[in-house]
């Protein structure tokens, strides 16, 4: 498909080749064909609000600092950022019903327990692992958690940390659930909900391409990876799920998305769930 009348700007085969290349560099995502029009349709924002018209303009643009903010927008812009509170709920009662005792019982003093969020997108899916590790943790023990929560798209993640969203976001959660870990927003904040300090405490947001180098100084217990790993070709996801192995305690768990599986990518995990995983000891 090329450029049409219909388009408020110009936008080529070419163009359109060029951008999924840079994207594809900055991620590891792999753009098929058929996102041709979602790049034209998130990418038209930009072209605005920078005063350019066309999408050649937009390559030349990035052309001159393919490794700068605009290609962190590119980024931005480009990223699915679907989620929701306690999605996939199975994943949230196997953490509550069968590793958090687990933990609990090997360390029955004090021990940090250190789970990542991959991938947080604006939060919700952290929040819901601070609410589930909340509820089963002793009380003198709270301050033992530790979740990382990191994606690389900069402005979900101040989306995240900032902790506000609309109230239809949260209607499907328990009434005690929202009264417990939420805030209800007046005045300005009327239709919002707000996370209460309590339930921010065990985490840290941070920027993190998964498949630029990373480290983190003290391994994993969980990591939470779903619904990222499908975008990205077989080789690289095969190096990130070995990193993952890398990162995690022998014995640590990796949960993935409902549509991805590890089939032919690792034989360094087991399948023991729908969608849940164990390394190796």
């Amino acid at each position: 498909m090329d450029a049409t009348s219909q388009r408020e700007f110009p936008y080529t085969r070419q163009d359109f080749d060029f951008l999924r290349r840079i994207a594809h560099e900055r991620t590891g995502i792999v753009v098929g064909d058929d996102k041709f029009d979602m790049f034209y349709a998130r990418l038209s924002r930009r072209l605005r609000q920078l005063g350019l018209g066309s999408f050649g303009d937009y390559c030349q643009y990035l052309r001159k600092d393919p490794h700068g903010q605009e290609a962190l927008e590119l980024v931005n812009a480009i990223t699915t950022n679907l989620t929701a509170f306690f999605r996939e709920r199975h994943h949230f009662d196997y953490l509550a019903d069968e590793i958090v005792p687990e933990f609990l019982r090997q360390h029955p003093g004090k021990a940090p327990f250190r789970i990542w969020s991959a991938g947080c997108s604006t939060g919700e899916e952290p929040y819901s692992l601070a609410m589930t590790l909340l509820d089963r943790w002793p009380g003198h023990r709270r301050d033992d958690l530790h979740i990382h929560a990191t994606d690389i798209d900069s402005n979900v993640l101040a989306n995240a940390s900032a902790g506000i969203y609309p109230q239809e976001r949260v209607r499907d959660l328990p009434r005690p659930l929202l009264k417990r870990w939420f805030l209800r927003g007046t005045g300005t904040q009327a239709g919002k909900v707000r996370v209460k300090p309590e339930l921010k405490r065990p985490l840290a947001f941070s920027q993190l391409n998964l498949l630029a180098p990373w480290h983190w100084d003290d391994p994993m217990h969980v990591i939470f990876c779903r619904n990222v790993i499908i975008y990205f070709g077989q080789e690289d996801k095969a190096r990130l799920v070995n990193r993952f192995a890398d990162a995690l305690v022998d014995g640590g768990y990796l949960f993935i998305g409902h549509s991805e599986t590890l089939n032919r990518t690792s034989d360094r995990f087991e399948l023991i769930g729908r969608t849940i995983y164990r390394k190796g000891r």
